[in-house]
């Protein structure tokens, strides 16, 4: 059986994150604990019961949000033998896509983006940046308030494009507050500075990306059957060129979340499932698409709801 998948990125993750899924699901603790032991901590005991600042911190929320799609998916294939004919992901969500769609295999993407974590923190601590999102403006507006807070050697830039109305800047931390100062003046409705640790998807973080890069062809990345949508186009892969070409611009591009969002249902008439963490995709398609819902399968119960309507079906 095949459904729409949809992967949350960073921003997702919340203290006790994938504990009742454990405690339900003999397959996600396994997943959980051989995790603990390839990365050499217990991300298990930081999902379940740690601090929110440290799960926050980005290399550590990347492996945890993943972890948690990626054991939400095997449960649903195990269970209810439920596999993506479409997927997509936000930023981090990318590789979960991937993975649930065999690109990679699952403690192979685990690693990637563990190491995607440390290098962008690395990253943020260098080059100091931030982000910041402008609602209420449509993307040519907020383009061009980034042309005018820019100067100079300080730059800011569209960093996701999520929905209409809600954008993401990415940049300097001065060439950002400008940027949300002028959204301000010209009539954006909020203009809020992320909790970030630097300026993401934008030129900032291109010496992690550079690095990321060589470190993802290290692995068996894998043709697939299933289309991912990338972010950086909004364009189909699934070919393992066309993955890590998509991989390899992705960290310094902006997330065409809205476009994306509108091939994947122009290319898939069926139900879409956001899998993981969260409701934050389900939200954001209500105003891509109105007449497309997207069902959350993050906790214990709505896993559990899944797998009984799909198995009766």
């Amino acid at each position: 059986m095949k459904t729409a998948m949809l992967f949350p990125g960073q921003g997702s993750q919340f203290p006790g994150m994938g504990k009742d899924l454990a405690a339900q699901f003999p397959a996600v603790a396994g997943i959980y604990e051989e995790a603990d032991d390839i990365l050499g901590f217990s991300i298990s005991k930081l999902s379940f019961e740690g601090d929110a600042d440290v799960l926050t911190e980005t290399r550590n929320a990347q492996p945890a949000i993943l972890l948690h799609s990626l054991a939400v998916a095997r449960v649903m294939k195990d269970e209810a033998g439920l596999e993506p004919a479409i997927a997509a992901g936000h930023s981090l969500g990318e590789y979960s896509a991937l993975a649930a769609s065999g690109a990679v295999d699952v403690m192979d993407a685990l690693r990637i983006v563990r190491r995607r974590g440390e290098l962008m923190f690395e990253a943020g601590l260098r080059q100091p940046g931030t982000m910041a999102a402008i609602i209420g403006m449509e993307t040519g507006e907020v383009r061009d308030i980034c042309e005018e807070a820019s100067s100079g050697d300080r730059i800011v830039v569209l960093a996701n494009i999520n929905s209409p109305g809600q954008i993401v800047v990415s940049g300097h931390i001065e060439a950002v507050e400008m940027a949300m100062k002028l959204a301000g003046d010209k009539g954006a409705r909020k203009a809020v500075r992320l909790n970030v640790s630097g300026a993401f998807h934008s030129p900032l973080v291109a010496p992690a990306q550079d690095e990321l890069v060589e470190y993802i062809k290290s692995f068996d990345i894998r043709d697939i059957q299933t289309g991912v949508v990338c972010n950086a186009d909004a364009k189909i892969v699934n070919s393992r060129a066309q993955i890590i070409d998509a991989l390899s611009r992705q960290l310094t591009s902006p997330v065409l979340w809205s476009d994306s969002m509108r091939l994947l249902t122009a290319e898939w008439g069926g139900e879409i499932l956001e899998i993981g963490p969260g409701q934050v995709l389900s939200g954001l398609m209500k105003r891509i698409e109105r007449d497309r819902k997207v069902e959350p399968v993050g906790t214990a119960d709505q896993l559990a709801q899944v797998i009984e309507r799909e198995t009766v079906a």
